[in-house]
């Protein structure tokens, strides 16, 4: 089923990757709902959605028992191809070009999964200056000539349509608590009876031939 754009802290004690620039693929999307959110000062009703990139040159051992693992970054969206959009003058820097008008209209954002890129990491301190946190500063294409590793973790894309309770008990907590709060979560488990139930969907990663999605 597509995610289609129209016109809170972990509690982990991982050091931020270092600040920089990194090959990176997505290979994560979960779509958050239909939420309120503080905005400037202002409630506002925002379709999110939550975009994760892996590092695959980045690996570090974050459990034994997983071995060595890229380093992951996400970043939240409203989903939105409005000319005004985070999300489109982010996916603008990423292709390489804007949007026609016919694919601001409604593009699926799952052919972004396995797509490779060039993200900045900027660092950010906490309100209360004692932590320092990782973030996205922009994303643009490889610059040519360099190749960005094969995607490590499972391509994975979460969606309402197809939702599964036992699936969804495993999105982390602090996430889990804004999906909650979302008019899609409401409706899926108001009607989770009546429904037929699938697996949440795993996505074959694209090609780096792919550009632009």
């Amino acid at each position: 089923m597509a995610i289609l754009a129209t016109s809170n802290s972990s509690t982990t004690n991982f050091e931020p990757i270092e600040a920089g620039s990194y090959p990176a693929r997505c290979y994560s999307m979960i779509h958050i709902g239909t939420v309120n959110e503080n905005f400037q000062g202002e409630i506002k009703t925002m379709n999110k959605v939550r975009i994760t990139f892996e590092l695959p040159t980045e690996l570090k051992v974050f459990k034994e028992e997983n071995g060595e693992q890229p380093h992951v970054i996400s970043k939240e969206f409203t989903l939105s191809l409005h000319e005004k959009a985070t999300l489109r003058a982010f996916l603008k820097n990423w292709r390489g070009q804007d949007f026609t008008e016919d694919e601001a209209k409604s593009f699926d954002i799952e052919k972004l999964i396995g797509a490779p890129c060039m993200l900045n990491i900027t660092h950010k301190k906490s309100k209360d200056g004692t932590k320092t946190y990782a973030e996205i500063g922009s994303v643009s294409k490889l610059p040519k000539g360099l190749a960005c590793p094969d995607q490590i973790n499972p391509s994975y894309v979460w969606t309402y349509e197809n939702f599964d309770e036992v699936k969804f008990s495993k999105i982390p907590e602090f996430l889990r608590q804004k999906m909650v709060t979302s008019f899609e979560y409401i409706h899926a488990t108001t009607v989770a009876n009546e429904a037929p139930v699938y697996d949440a969907e795993v996505v074959s990663p694209g090609t780096d031939d792919d550009m632009p999605f």
